[in-house]
């Protein structure tokens, strides 16, 4: 049963979540809700943003310590996927730095510096699509 919330005139629907056996939440949804997701699996934490935005992602491979070039295609603050030539596999930890731009920031270039763990590689034309966990972050300081 869906139970409203009142808040700042908006009023939100909140809809019961049932447990899935493979870890993740399933809203169950009716009709009237907006259609039906009796199925539907939702394993994203935070909201994600589609972005291109450039960044750097360290490796290691080999003993040695590789630099590749990449562009984002979502992120949120828990995560991001992104598109690399790097031959990266799933499980490994990775070190990218992510500039938001003065347009998203309404300041100056933010420049973030992220410690992931690699989640998923899919091929896609010749580079990787690469879906990664965020475990930290920080804020690099201002260029000057």
């Amino acid at each position: 049963m869906a139970k409203a919330v009142r808040g700042s005139a908006r009023v939100l629907r909140l809809i019961p979540l049932r447990v899935d056996t493979s870890g993740g939440s399933v809203a169950k949804m009716s009709e009237q809700n907006g259609g039906s997701m009796d199925n539907a699996v939702e394993r994203r934490a935070a909201r994600r943003f589609s972005m291109m935005l450039p960044l750097k992602v360290r490796f290691s491979k080999d003993d040695d310590l590789i630099e590749k070039h990449g562009e984002t295609r979502d992120v949120s603050f828990r995560g991001l996927y992104f598109t690399t030539e790097g031959m990266l596999e799933t499980g490994a930890s990775i070190e990218f730095v992510l500039t938001l731009p003065q347009q998203i920031t309404l300041a100056g270039d933010v420049h973030i510096r992220c410690y992931a763990r690699v989640l998923r590689v899919d091929p896609q034309n010749g580079n990787r699509g690469v879906a990664a966990r965020i475990d930290r972050y920080e804020f690099l300081p201002a260029a000057s």
